[in-house]
């Protein structure tokens, strides 16, 4: 009988403990993060400020006027893609802690960008 017990125990965490690690997916970068984005040239536009969030890796815009999609890996590194309109920029960097950086390039323009978690 404790060998029976002893068996439906080991299947019975077996079982659970995927389930339960499939379930923990968050991301150490989740979270709402404001990203400034400066122009190497000025006719490209300087300064602008994008929020956008991250939930489970996945990136997603928090303006209705900015649509962001990417993915952050768990070490940090990020691509993301940005459009308002017709316009399009594809972004590469790092996330650490609460800051991260990176560069970002677009049809005729490129630049950089900084971005903290709020």
């Amino acid at each position: 009988m404790n060998g029976i017990r002893t068996g439906l125990f080991v299947t019975l965490v077996a079982i659970a403990f995927p389930l339960t690690q499939a379930g923990a997916t968050t991301s150490t970068f989740d979270g709402t993060w404001n990203v400034r984005i400066s122009s190497s040239s000025e006719t490209c536009g300087n300064g602008a400020t994008v929020a956008i969030g991250i939930n489970n890796g996945q990136i997603a815009s928090s303006s209705a006027a900015v649509t962001a999609s990417g993915r952050v890996a768990d070490a940090g590194s990020i691509n993301v893609t940005l459009s308002t309109g017709i316009k399009r920029a594809v972004g590469f960097g790092r996330l650490s802690g609460t800051s991260g950086s990176g560069t970002w390039r677009g049809a005729m323009c490129t630049g950089t960008w900084t971005a903290e978690r709020m």
